[in-house]
């Protein structure tokens, strides 16, 4: 083991040489006076997102070595652990020299960014990566991960916390009780998610997990808010969302309302009592925000507003709506923008938005149900002017960019708990489904794809934790949360996609839970900012800090 965990730092280290190298390269190609250069960066796109990806990769080698030291210390690291440690240094580590898939059909390869060909073998000659890469070790470290897995044993979490590990059992209890048993009717008849369970949720304090005590909420940190998505989301990715919603309000309003806003509104969502949505996105903008064209127009003491939203999640069933809406038609960009806590009746599915001055309709989807899309109409739909968040117009994107690292870092959470179901569903089909006369867990291709789906879900909570405790710390961690929410979205699918093929034909079929995950798993690299754009995001926070 011990020689294993050095063989890994010597890797890292030689990676963390080749990101600063390709750092410095695309810093000359990309940046001017120092500073990241917004017109280069979209010109040279596909290398900057590469470097995303690579440093993404580089921090969840960090991270995961960081999870073994400590298990090492503590005398936790156990065969399942040392082998996905192997595992994932292995295959990151040859990746980092042959090239990254930023999709399925874009691969990023070192020398596209600039690194020197010395600089490139210098790395691929690295001996802990012949050592690491041993074909018969690999298959040996397989074969011994599987074992674990078929045992139930998916790797330790590291947490070190009695707390965090009595809530993680908790959810995940109640997340077998209660919702993976009703998930797949839910899904195939497209319901929303039972109020009754909602309520459930919100006596477990779902809604309130991060809010501070003195507003009614449990006052946990974002590592806690981590361990409660992934349970929950793991059992249907509905109810693991039903708190990002309460999340997003209840931070945008904690940084950013005024005292009154915090006293009228933080405990009845922290409670449950209050269902907020987040109406952001319009029909022509997308990730595009400073081209939001929704008006709130003051007239005496309300705004009245005119416009068109999409893809609101739990639309209806909500009593509060985060509206982001432009307050001055004369400020270009984001500069006139403001957010509004605007209040609402609660809809039915027959008759979704009740309220004068507002309409919408559904938007049906191949996954993530439970909570229903919609787009909503606004024709001189009045909010007071009380409701403008923090009282001050003009300060909607600043309060709204503020939310989005304890966003990404549910989302990834998210992610998380659909990878770790996608791998559950694989291995429970593999152990049981018998051909050519054996259990086809016994195939390498077979057990290949479960051993590395488990690898790089714990890979991935390593890298998540990671960003949760800097959140938690008061530290700026956009980047990291970005990189969180993008390894952790493409495992959700990878997952989901490997899980399928062991399940053959079968798993086409709608019966198999499998089909519903993999519809599931499809949306986590694209809301809460596209894969794309988090790469856009990371790219652009990388280069910024060249100096």
């Amino acid at each position: 083991m011990s020689d294993t965990i050095a063989s890994c730092a010597g890797l890292l280290a030689a990676a963390e040489r080749l990101h600063d190298t390709t750092r410095l390269a695309l810093a000359a190609l990309m940046t001017r006076d120092g500073k990241p250069n917004a017109a280069l960066i979209e010109a040279h796109q596909f290398v900057a997102h590469g470097l995303s990806w690579q440093a993404t990769y580089v921090e969840a080698l960090r991270q995961t070595l960081a999870w073994a030291r400590k298990l090492q210390a503590d005398g936790g690291l156990g065969v399942a652990e040392t082998a996905m440690l192997r595992l994932g240094f292995a295959e990151y580590g040859q990746q980092l020299a042959g090239g990254i898939p930023m999709s399925q059909s874009e691969m990023i390869r070192p020398a596209e960014m600039g690194v020197p060909a010395e600089a490139l073998a210098h790395y691929a000659a690295t001996p802990a990566l012949a050592a690491l890469s041993d074909r018969a070790a690999l298959e040996a470290a397989r074969l011994a991960l599987v074992g674990e897995l078929a045992e139930g044993r998916f790797g330790a979490l590291g947490l070190d916390d009695e707390m965090l590990d009595a809530t993680r059992e908790q959810f995940l209890r109640f997340a077998a009780a209660e919702v993976a048993p009703f998930a797949p009717e839910w899904h195939a008849k497209d319901q929303l998610i039972p109020i009754e369970l909602v309520g459930k949720l919100a006596e477990m304090g779902v809604f309130g997990l991060t809010v501070p005590e003195e507003f009614g909420g449990l006052g946990l940190g974002k590592v806690a808010m981590c361990l409660v998505s992934e349970a929950l989301s793991g059992a249907y990715l509905g109810v693991g969302s039903l708190g990002t919603r309460s999340e997003i309000a209840a931070e945008l309003i904690r940084l950013g309302g005024t005292e009154d806003q915090k006293t009228r509104w933080l405990a009845p969502i922290a409670s449950g009592e209050v269902l907020p949505t987040a109406v952001f996105t319009e029909p022509n903008t997308g990730s595009d925000l400073g081209s939001l064209r929704t008006r709130a127009v003051r007239e005496g003491d309300v705004f009245k507003i005119y416009g068109a939203k999409t893809w609101i999640t739990h639309g209806a069933r909500s009593d509060l709506m985060t509206l982001l809406v432009r307050t001055d038609p004369d400020a270009a960009g984001y500069r006139g923008l403001s957010m509004l806590l605007a209040e609402k009746p609660r809809g039915t599915v027959e008759n979704p938005f009740p309220a004068p001055g507002m309409s919408g309709a559904e938007i049906h989807v191949l996954g993530y149900r439970g909570m229903k899309e919609y787009e909503i109409a606004f024709d001189g739909f009045e909010v007071p002017v009380t409701a403008l968040l923090g009282g001050v117009e003009g300060q909607g994107f600043k309060q709204l960019m503020e939310t989005f690292e304890s966003a990404r870092i549910q989302t990834a959470a998210r992610a998380l708990g659909v990878a770790q179901n996608a791998l559950e569903l694989g291995l429970s089909y593999a152990k049981d489904r018998g051909q050519f006369g054996k259990q086809i867990i016994a195939f390498p291709r077979v057990h290949a794809k479960l051993a590395f789906m488990a690898t790089e879900t714990m890979m991935a909570r390593q890298l998540s934790y990671h960003a949760a405790r800097q959140k938690d710390a008061g530290r700026r961690c956009d980047i990291e949360a970005g990189m969180a929410k993008l390894l952790a979205a493409r495992i959700a699918f990878s997952n989901a996609d490997c899980a399928l093929q062991i399940h053959g034909g079968n798993g086409y079929a709608l019966e198999y839970p499998i089909s519903r995950v993999l519809c599931d798993a499809r949306i986590l690299s694209i809301f809460e900012g596209a894969a794309e754009i988090q790469a856009q995001v990371i790219a652009r926070g990388l280069l910024g800090r060249i100096n």
